[in-house]
């Protein structure tokens, strides 16, 4: 039975899924996700770090190790938005196709939230939608509906790195993101109107996922709790005043949240707060199946 393998490249995070089809869905053979920065400073720069491609090549060999015991037969890896922002990002796929034998597709925002809201609603029951899907990355964030999907330039690295700057931050610079948040959600109600349409908002990637971790005190990562977890209006605010009002060295006590993203989940609460105040959402449902499900998804072809 095949055993394929998808890679995602991201912004904040390099993330791996091995798969096997199981009828006409997803069995999870495993599931990996390490923060390796690889956007760090491309906003400004427009150019990859070499310290970053270091970081995520470095993982990405650790993955091909990890592909190797599950006998992977196919892989599809993508990079998104940081590797969209850099001029030398030919250094990195290089390397990275070295490390994993086969050569990242560099996809743009449209096919990202395509494959991103694939992979979400596959499982979820039609008549709970029509959903919005929206996948807050570090560099950008997809929204999805049947049929549209559209990027904008808004991710928890890039708020962070562009407005975010005290510790913590001050008043006036998270007005200032959700400023911004707001300005691009205008730009997504207008080219995609369907999203006003939408019964359910799903919340897909690790801003999310964080969020309702720390609103359940979640001790460690625990996949099954997370998934599907509805995380409410009310709950997401009341994380986002506690997170925002906290020093760094504070913020990483609180359970549910890695330290490696303590610097920059408040840029991440600004967007999924903005998005569900813009859209008037009261509830969130919280997905582990996104991007990755639907490249393995791909890889299978499955109906």
């Amino acid at each position: 039975m095949s055993v394929v393998a998808a890679i995602d490249c991201g912004t904040n995070s390099t993330r791996l899924l091995v798969a096997r089809p199981d009828g006409q869905n997803l069995l999870t053979l495993e599931r990996l996700m390490r923060i390796t920065r690889l956007g760090q400073g491309v906003d400004r720069r427009r150019a990859l770090a070499p310290e970053a491609i270091e970081r995520t090549v470095t993982i990405l060999e650790e993955y091909r190790q990890v592909m190797d015991s599950f006998d992977v037969e196919r892989v599809r890896m993508t990079a998104t938005s940081a590797a969209r922002d850099a001029g030398n990002r030919e250094d990195f796929f290089a390397a990275a196709e070295q490390a994993i034998g086969v050569r990242p597709e560099l996809l743009d925002g449209i096919e990202e939230g395509r494959l991103s809201f694939e992979g979400a609603t596959r499982e979820l029951d039609p008549d709970e939608g029509p959903f919005l899907v929206v996948d807050i990355g570090g560099g950008s964030t997809e929204f999805a509906v049947a049929g549209a999907a559209m990027s904008v330039d808004v991710g928890c690295v890039r708020l962070t790195e562009r407005f975010l700057h005290g510790d913590p931050p001050r008043p006036e610079e998270l007005s200032q993101a959700l400023s911004v948040v707001h300005d691009y959600l205008d730009d997504v109600e207008r080219e995609i109107p369907a999203v006003n349409e939408a019964a359910r908002l799903v919340g897909l990637a690790g801003t999310v996922t964080t969020i309702a971790a720390i609103e359940m005190g979640l001790p460690g990562y625990d996949r099954d709790r997370i998934h599907h977890f509805r995380l409410t209006r009310a709950a997401a605010e009341d994380v986002f005043r506690t997170l925002a009002t906290e020093k760094r060295a504070d913020r990483i006590h609180n359970p549910g949240l890695e330290e490696a993203r303590a610097d920059v989940i408040v840029g991440g609460c600004c967007v999924l707060v903005g998005v569900m105040r813009h859209f008037g959402f009261e509830t969130c449902l919280v997905s582990e199946a996104d991007i990755l499900d639907g490249l393995a998804l791909s890889l299978l072809r499955l109906p």
